[in-house]
């Protein structure tokens, strides 16, 4: 405890409590609009907002309705959307080849996207698998994940991501030394100013299963896990290692994920680097919310309000939260 400071009863902390205006003059804290990132589905099609059914109020969207909501992410002031496309089945193969595909779902969005709201960041998902048959993160053969072999596609995927409009690529697929790679490739290609968001710290979670079904993986990957790539929940010094490993290969910001059940990562990593630090409210996390609301064991928009806080205070500078929308529109009344 710091000396010097007064005691009870000519110190009394409850003042600076007992009236509203007091209280967000003395908050320590606070989450804006510009502090949310929406993650989009976007799926085949036209016209069409196809309900997840373990996200309510998430839809994949085509890319047309994704031009209603960036407009209007917008126009609420959420800075940038993080694009996560649903692949039909007939495109995706054991080696996830329709993710070099300039012409992809996600390059397609990109481009009108960004023609159409040019102002709004697009964060490209790096990562394999809505593009492979059996719904891993990257080349599986003979029942091992291959790191080298899947880096040299993950490249490819972030430079035609890049090229389509993403100003920030984000590889999400935990493979050893890929932003290293990714960076070389970007500069090779002329894309020096691409900004890289290095999932750094994404652990082997329970909590994805709800974007998993949003994106089209569940089924492909089965019984399966991703534990021989993706972080230990029981580790926490290893996420430091992780992080600095991306930093010196050239990431530009960080990701812990998930976020709620990762607040002493997000506070560890913030302290220690001092660089942009994103956590990401995950599907599984939005969906118990959802979940408590649906059955008024919680007031919802509280609730959800409350863990962005805490992530905000934890250190994180931005949140990836499907509650982006909702949250913008009640913060701006």
């Amino acid at each position: 405890m710091r000396t010097g400071l007064g005691r009870f009863p000519t110190t009394r902390l409850r003042r600076r409590r007992t009236a509203d205006w007091v209280r967000r003059v003395a908050a320590e804290h606070a989450v804006t609009p510009a502090d949310l990132i929406l993650p989009v589905f976007v799926r085949e099609g036209t016209d069409t907002a196809e309900p997840v059914a373990a996200m309510p109020g998430v839809s994949r969207l085509t890319i047309d309705r994704a031009v209603l909501a960036a407009r209007e992410a917008h126009a609420h002031g959420i800075p940038a959307l993080a694009l996560f496309p649903c692949e039909p089945v007939r495109v995706k193969t054991e080696d996830g080849r329709e993710a070099t595909n300039p012409d992809n779902l996600l390059c397609r969005a990109a481009r009108t996207l960004k023609d159409a709201v040019p102002e709004l960041g697009l964060i490209g998902d790096v990562a394999l698998d809505p593009y492979t048959s059996h719904g891993q993160d990257g080349i599986f053969k003979q029942g091992r994940i291959l790191n080298d072999e899947t880096v040299a596609v993950l490249v490819e995927q972030a430079r035609v991501q890049a090229e389509a409009g993403c100003c920030t690529v984000a590889p999400s697929d935990m493979m050893d030394g890929r932003i290293g790679a990714v960076r070389r490739r970007l500069d090779e290609a002329g894309l020096s100013e691409t900004r890289i968001l290095a999932y750094s710290a994404k652990y082997a979670s329970c909590y994805y299963g709800p974007f998993r079904e949003a994106v089209g993986s569940a089924k492909a990957l089965g019984a399966a896990d991703k534990r021989t790539y993706q972080m230990d929940p029981a580790n926490g010094s290893e996420a430091l290692h992780e992080v600095a490993l991306d930093l010196a290969e050239g990431a530009d910001l960080v990701m812990v994920k998930p976020g709620l059940p990762y607040l002493d990562i997000i506070h560890r990593v913030k302290a220690q680097f001092g660089v942009p630090t994103l956590a990401y409210q995950v599907s599984g996390e939005y969906a118990m919310v959802k979940a408590a609301d649906a059955q008024g064991w919680l007031d919802g928009d509280k609730a959800m309000f409350e863990a962005l806080l805490a992530m905000k205070r934890a250190g994180a500078d931005a949140i990836l939260t499907y509650a982006a929308l909702d949250v913008a529109r009640r913060l701006q009344g």
